[in-house]
């Protein structure tokens, strides 16, 4: 899970351990430690530790000052640059502990997208957790959770339950999806999990449970998961200009959040300059002067002995395209991968499946859907056999809202690979979106993962292995079943 207690929280692990051991069935903590290091942990074991050992405080628009900032700048800077274009907003709370946090972003968009019947609005919401993602999930309240907000908030956006709770209404609820994730795996952003191309990250009292070194993987990823210019929000804090560097604090008033910047490429002068004189005078390179006029001939001084082989020649021909594209992918530089990809296509060129596919990634991780789906539509025209263009095509139109033509291409990538588990896995997620029973999909790529070793890559999930897909899956299903 990544946490992390130094000696000042051994305490709050001991406590933790106590009732983890007792949920588990020992009778002694030590016992239950024993048994906990002698092998790798159960899904049961992993959901006790994860109940015991994070903390579930929470309330609706937690740290005022931050919603103030999204509500005054953030949010209507991203709806404005949108309308009348894609007219769509992607947001992520991460580890979203009882679902408190991501209602109150689906309120605030609420308040502020008056047409929202006409916007493609997603609001991931995500934790390790399952117990929390149940209650999340059920959406009812007690009085503590309200205890920043106004009476007039609870009757607008919330029904009276029994035992004097509140239910949040459905109008609210749909536009929140909850789902478990385990921040660190790093199996994030991936299409597949529909936790690529974010404008907006969540991810508030998580980093502090972890190393220094995890908390730096975690935010990588998160940066990775962001579209150019899109925001981070931590709590004050975890507020690090160590920890943040890829990206720019901007100052709000009470709260720091913080926007991803743009690498550019190191600009490469074709010019040297000759001296540092202030007029700057600047000579071409020797090979740029060989290129215009011919060097004169010179008779060596001495005879010269033969070449030693040069690294690069020891190392073998440079990589492909493709290789390159894949490695500047894997390390979250979409816009590279992409670019490199492109650069190298000749124009009526038919590139090979994983070109198309880190093409067709990319340019989704970026939020360039529309592209993404054009390069999975070339993909299918070289090869309708292929079903991971299929699949992969699916996935896009699932984003951009076209949920019919996602569920066709998904039908159609299981009917040329009945055994394409993602693409089940997907149509159960498409179905439990859209409100349908999504419970034969599951099972279908439950029965499909048992055939799996554990630890085995999936295809085209972007890291994701059959055992933790089961997990989601088991998780989703709980999910499912809570009334």
């Amino acid at each position: 899970m990544g946490l992390h207690f130094p000696s000042e929280r051994w305490s709050d692990l001991q406590r933790g351990m106590v009732g983890a051991a007792s949920e588990l069935g020992f009778g002694e903590v030590a016992a239950c430690i024993d048994c906990l290091l002698a092998a790798p942990l159960s899904k049961a074991q992993l959901q006790a530790l994860a109940s015991h050992l994070t903390v579930g405080e929470t309330y609706f628009f937690r740290e005022q000052k931050t919603f103030d900032a999204l509500a005054g700048s953030i949010l209507p800077e991203l709806i404005h640059g949108r309308r009348r274009r894609e007219q769509s907003l992607r947001i992520w709370s991460a580890a979203c502990c009882t679902g408190e946090e991501a209602y109150s972003l689906a309120i605030l968009v609420h308040q502020l997208i008056p047409d929202l019947k006409d916007w493609r609005v997603t609001i991931l919401a995500t934790d390790i957790n399952g117990r929390f993602l149940q209650k999340a999930v059920a959406g009812v309240y007690g009085e503590w959770s309200f205890r920043e907000t106004p009476d007039a908030f609870k009757e607008r956006y919330f029904q009276r339950a029994a035992n004097g709770r509140y239910a949040i209404r459905p109008e609210i609820k749909k536009l929140v999806t909850f789902a478990s994730l385990n921040l660190a795996e790093h199996v994030f952003p991936s299409v597949t999990t529909q936790t690529n191309a974010m404008d907006l990250i969540f991810c508030r009292n998580v980093l502090m449970y972890f190393t220094p070194l995890q908390a730096r993987k975690v935010v990588d990823h998160l940066q990775n998961a962001l579209v150019e210019g899109g925001w981070l929000v931590v709590s004050p804090s975890e507020a690090s200009q160590t920890m943040f560097s890829r990206f720019v604090p901007v100052n709000f008033p009470g709260a720091i959040l913080y926007r991803k910047k743009a690498v550019p490429e190191p600009s490469r002068p074709s010019w040297i300059p000759l001296s540092d004189e202030p007029m700057g005078f600047f000579a071409p390179p020797l090979e740029a002067i060989s290129r215009w006029m011919p060097l004169p001939p010179t008779a060596p001084l001495f005879e010269t002995p033969p070449a030693l082989p040069t690294e690069q020649a020891l190392a073998g021909p440079p990589p492909t395209p493709c290789v390159l594209a894949t490695e500047l992918y894997q390390q979250g530089r979409y816009a590279e991968a992409a670019d490199t990809l492109l650069a190298s296509l000749a124009p009526h060129a038919s590139p090979d499946p994983q070109t198309y596919s880190i093409l067709a990634r990319a340019l989704a991780n970026q939020g360039k859907l529309t592209e993404a789906q054009a390069w999975c539509d070339r993909w299918i025209a070289h090869d309708k056999l292929d079903s991971s263009g299929h699949y992969l095509r699916a996935v896009i139109l699932q984003e951009l809202g076209d949920h019919e033509q996602a569920r066709r291409s998904l039908q159609r990538a299981i009917y040329l690979q009945p055994g394409h588990v993602l693409a089940h896995f997907t149509l159960a997620n498409l179905a439990r979106n859209n409100g349908d029973d999504a419970g034969k999909h599951f099972a279908n790529a439950l029965d499909l993962l048992r055939d799996c070793p554990p630890d085995e890559l999936l295809p085209e999930s972007d890291g994701l292995t059959a055992g933790r897909l089961m997990e989601i899956i088991t998780s989703l299903v709980a999910l499912e079943s809570t009334p």
